[in-house]
């Protein structure tokens, strides 16, 4: 057994708050001299700096899907036996518990849930929701512990997958950086967000799907139109770029309503808005709505199910937050949050949890691991 490797292994979008969730905590351990091997598979992210890592591996499974990943994980588990495992998401999970069981090593396997599971599995059918939950009660109960960011997600992942809450380990995502200061740093040319006298700009982030609801945002936005000027302009990709645009015509804002694809940095963006929205149906902690705060713009935020966003902006004074898909509450709250503007002690006291010295040290506490 190494003693002092970890290995950390996830399969992601590459375009996700995940991906700079995992990103930042090898940042991390790696300025802090963690040998760390990061496993990955083809065409899937994180995507890790690796030319600025000094103490990381890069392994490559060698396969372009997580389910044939499981026979490489396995030799490198019997090869390396590395002190633990962190893995993320439910199937890279699975296959963690799986290869661990199989190789009988003694490797610390502490497997990561972002989302709130009920919510997720709705959609499906009642035996596929039924399988899935055999299937996390079956396996994660042989995992050492299993992280989740909010205290929402603990308690949904509890009741749903038939857990002992004291496996389950509530650890804050280590989301802000020096590095997240410096990109928000950099200039920004679009002129809605360059001239000082240009209407306030309001701005949500993240995938275009259902679960982000942006076309509630657009309707609210529109809305509030109706008493003063603003404009909205959302960061993300998706499927749903075509409708999101077909929705702002019929409101009659278009000329007002960006659309700017992903933006591998959007931190200026943030930096420079009015107003950071968050119109989720359902999320686990917010990435977005945490770097949002750190750039000093206010939030709104749905208290959806999971409870990281209620969790984040309860008892602060940095922002609202409004029931889910109510679009009389989220215009409400944009007009009164588009002049109101925290202190920043009050930005610094609700972010005090995602810093990522705080966040990284539970990390390594959960994974059995000290500082070199």
């Amino acid at each position: 057994m190494n003693t002092t490797r970890l290995a950390l292994f996830a399969a992601t979008s590459g375009h996700s708050g995940v991906d700079r969730v995992l990103i930042n905590l090898v940042t991390q351990f790696d300025a802090w001299g963690i040998e760390t091997d990061l496993l990955t598979i083809a065409n899937h992210g994180p995507a890790y700096p690796f030319d600025e890592l000094n103490h990381a591996r890069h392994i490559a499974l060698n396969t372009r899907h997580v389910t044939s990943a499981l026979p490489g994980l396995i030799r490198y588990m019997r090869r390396e036996r590395p002190a633990a495992l962190l893995t993320d998401k439910d199937r890279v999970n699975r296959l963690a518990i799986i290869a661990n069981q199989v190789t009988g090593q003694s490797t610390r396997v502490v497997v990561r849930i972002g989302t709130v599971v009920s919510t997720n599995l709705a959609a499906r059918n009642w035996l596929d929701r039924q399988v899935q939950r055999l299937s996390m009660q079956l396996l994660y109960s042989h995992a050492h512990a299993v992280i989740v960011p909010a205290i929402g997600v603990a308690n949904d992942l509890a009741q749903f997958a038939q857990l002992s809450p004291a496996h389950i380990q509530v650890v804050r995502s280590p989301i802000i950086t020096p590095r997240l200061f410096t990109l928000a740093a950099a200039e920004l040319t679009h002129p809605w967000l360059i001239d000082p006298t240009a209407p306030p700009v309001i701005l949500g982030v993240g995938e275009l799907s259902e679960r982000k609801d942006f076309a509630t945002l657009i309707r609210a936005v529109a809305k509030v139109r109706q008493q003063r000027m603003c404009r909205l302009m959302i960061l993300g990709r998706g499927r749903r770029a075509d409708q999101l645009r077909c929705l702002a015509a019929t409101l009659g804002i278009s000329d007002d309503f960006a659309l700017l694809g992903f933006q591998a940095n959007p931190y200026p963006f943030m930096r420079q808005a009015r107003l950071f929205v968050l119109s989720s149906r359902w999320e686990g902690l917010p990435v977005a709505l945490v770097e949002a705060l750190a750039t000093h713009t206010p939030a709104i935020a749905t208290a959806c199910p999971g409870g990281g966003a209620a969790e984040v902006l309860e008892n602060s004074n940095c922002g609202a937050l409004v029931p889910v898909g109510d679009l009389d509450a989220l215009a409400t709250a944009i007009a009164i949050w588009l002049d109101r503007q925290p202190s920043a002690a009050d930005f610094e006291a609700t972010l005090a949890p995602y810093q990522i010295n705080q966040s990284a040290r539970a990390y390594l506490q959960v994974l059995g691991m000290t500082l070199p």
